[in-house]
């Protein structure tokens, strides 16, 4: 009988102990992703709501910056064969026209544009193009500056809730005692190191967002550069086929007097 007492208490005691064990586990599972969002007071709204921004500009950008859109193959053999066939009119319009708008057709209508309006004419075509396609890759850098800016942003963001966090710490640990004052001290570093985490994981991706499309960029620009000149040899060279011989007039002799008739 007295065995039996004895195991009894030995089971109640490991039963207790395994319900206190068990009591921060299911408070920790109480704890969700959103739990911690919500603590991290304004500071952390805006910062979810830069994040949201930035995956939409990141899932745009992905979409822009391909070879394909910022030099279609259809646009860019019909705008080769006007130039090879020397018809700068119709090369002009078919880059101008609302449907063949990308990165292509804006240069080979900046060009075309400035060489028609130049008196070296067509001469200056490599110059121009290369002065075109500076201005239109400035303009797909300032694209991604956003997102550059988003990346700048957050660490700062991250540190002013944290800042926000220990003033209301030691707030609370001079007004506060007991109980209510650790509950509120460890409300208030919560909220800090949440403020803190969320600035990194908004600005850790899009710094690295930021790095690759730029590079994505450079290689694009480099393949197009590639095919301009292409283009424009192609059409030197057709130009240099199809064109007539013209005599070239010798310079008359210097020191020799013609004769008299």
């Amino acid at each position: 009988m007295t065995c039996m007492m004895v195991i009894g208490m030995i089971m109640s005691v490991n039963q207790d102990g395994g319900e206190a064990a068990n009591a921060p586990e299911a408070v920790a599972s109480d704890t969700t992703l959103w739990h911690y969002i919500s603590s991290s007071g304004v500071v952390g709204v805006v910062l979810l709501v830069l994040s949201v921004c930035a995956v939409a500009l990141v899932i745009m950008q992905m979409y822009a910056f391909r070879r394909v859109k910022l030099a279609p193959p259809e646009i860019v053999d019909g705008i080769s064969r006007l130039i090879r066939d020397g018809d700068w009119d119709s090369a002009m319009m078919s880059c101008r026209a609302p449907e063949n708008d990308c990165y292509l057709a804006r240069i080979f209508a900046s060009a075309i544009n400035r060489c028609g309006k130049s008196s070296f004419g067509m001469f200056e075509m490599r110059k121009a193009l290369e002065d075109a396609a500076q201005r239109e890759t400035e303009k797909l850098y300032r694209q991604t500056d956003l997102i550059g800016l988003i990346a700048a942003l957050g660490p700062m963001l991250g540190l002013l809730g944290t800042v926000f966090g220990m003033i209301g710490a030691f707030g609370s640990i001079s007004e506060l005692e007991g109980a209510a004052r650790s509950r509120e001290l460890a409300s208030f570093m919560a909220m800090a190191l949440v403020n803190t985490a969320q600035g990194l994981a908004v600005a850790i991706p899009c710094t690295a967002a930021f790095s690759l499309f730029r590079r994505r960029i450079e290689k694009i620009v480099s393949e197009v550069a590639e095919l301009c000149e292409d283009m424009i040899a192609a059409a030197s060279a057709s130009a240099k086929t199809t064109a007539s011989p013209r005599p070239v007039p010798r310079p008359p002799a210097v020191g020799i007097a013609p004769p008299r008739t």
